[in-house]
């Protein structure tokens, strides 16, 4: 009978204790949150779930003594799932990061949960700026880029190479939205002016309608302010309506290395386009991406590079902290440098990650000389001129 009540009594400690002690003694547990099937599942999907495996097999597969595990699940683009998902990774499962994060609508929303939550996220593929903006918390961070910079890079060269009126087509949602507006201020920055815009379907089939909107405004500039299959489609529609060949020219705001892949280089030569890693940019970057390579038949873009890198700095954090308390994690991340095969930056206050962004030339089909060989350099844009400074973004707690 004592020996009952005292295993009762036992039980009934441990249940009143709290998670944080309860999983002292397990090992780090990453989750992959993303799309997997739908219009982003090539710009991050299945190809990020690789990155960040990689990540943890060269810090070792274990920290503090402890084995790290990964788990993932697809969003499918919806911010009730994902939140969904988060809440029982954080509550049920013991997750202690989620990563990757493409689709700004569900970042926000993951942002919001880790902030209640006392957990840590570090957001890649998703691009809005308010993450470190208005809307920072204290385990937010915000990795491979975002709209500030992607605005800064190709929005204010093209301007300054005479592309001085725009009008963007913009998917409607947080991401295009922040996209156009963060662009905008960079073209009238420099002296350029917005003509107008027009809203797109998430996942649309058809731009018809818009592209003939864009191409009766006259703009020099058609800025396309979406992502994934729809920039593709976009592109492709553009080319049936001799958009290019009228003199307009065409602004990938957000394209990628596999964008680029799946539009082929026929389509996608002499756009210009802004990304925060190329697999052959120098020793490092062309290290990770022959390893990536090797892996799954493909070099990795900044959203999988990034993937790569924020799994390992948020590793190395934990690591340096001597645990994996959100507080002290946190804390760590944005005291260490940046260094590893994807870029050499720091984390600012409000947990953005500065580096430096990197403007791209399409090549043509001719210049090529092997798969995923399709980018000529144009300019570096610095990370302290490409990203907010801290107390530019708005965020709260840099007042």
């Amino acid at each position: 009978m004592k020996s009952a009540l005292l295993a009762a009594a036992a039980l009934s400690v441990l249940l009143a204790a709290p998670a944080s002690a309860q999983n002292a003694n397990q090992g780090v547990k990453i989750g992959i949150l993303n799309d997997q099937s739908g219009v982003y599942a090539d710009y991050g999907g299945k190809w990020s779930v690789e990155a960040a495996r990689m990540a943890i097999e060269d810090f070792g597969g274990e920290v503090l003594g402890q084995k790290i595990e990964l788990v993932t699940a697809d969003h499918q683009n919806k911010p009730d799932l994902a939140t969904s998902i988060a809440r029982r990774w954080y509550d049920v499962e013991n997750v202690d990061m989620i990563t990757e994060l493409t689709t700004s609508s569900v970042a926000l929303a993951i942002h919001e949960l880790s902030r209640e939550k006392k957990k840590i996220d570090i957001v890649v593929g998703a691009a809005t700026s308010r993450l470190t903006g208005d809307l920072c918390q204290p385990y937010g961070f915000h990795w491979a880029y975002d709209t500030r910079a992607l605005g800064v890079g190709t929005g204010g060269a093209l301007v300054k190479a005479g592309g001085d009126t725009w009008f963007f087509l913009t998917v409607d949602y947080a991401f295009g939205y922040a996209l156009e507006k963060d662009t905008t201020e960079i073209v009238t920055a420099n002296g350029g002016k917005v003509l107008g815009s027009v809203r797109t379907p998430l996942n649309s089939s058809d731009f018809s309608s818009f592209l003939l909107q864009a191409q009766s405004s006259r703009a020099k500039i058609i800025g396309l302010a979406n992502a994934g299959l729809d920039t593709n489609n976009s592109i492709k529609q553009a080319a049936e309506f001799g958009i290019v060949r009228g003199g307009q020219k065409l602004a990938a705001l957000l394209m990628t290395l596999a964008d680029v892949h799946g539009l082929g280089l026929e389509a996608a030569q002499g756009l210009v386009l802004t990304e925060g890693y190329y697999w052959d940019l120098n020793d490092r970057t062309r290290n990770l991406g022959e390893r990536f390579f090797r892996r799954t038949g493909r070099m990795p873009s900044m959203i999988h590079a990034g993937t790569y890198s924020a799994t390992l700095s948020y590793l190395k954090a934990v690591k340096a902290a001597g645990t994996k308390d959100p507080d002290a994690v946190a804390k760590k991340l944005k005291e260490l440098p940046v260094d590893d095969d994807f870029a050499q930056g720091k984390v600012l206050e409000n947990g953005r990650m500065v580096h430096d962004m990197y403007l791209f030339e399409v090549k043509k089909p001719s210049e090529s000389k092997r798969p995923f060989d399709y980018y000529k350099l144009l300019a570096t844009v610095p990370g302290d001129k490409a990203f907010f400074t801290a107390k530019e973004s708005g965020c709260p707690a840099t007042k």
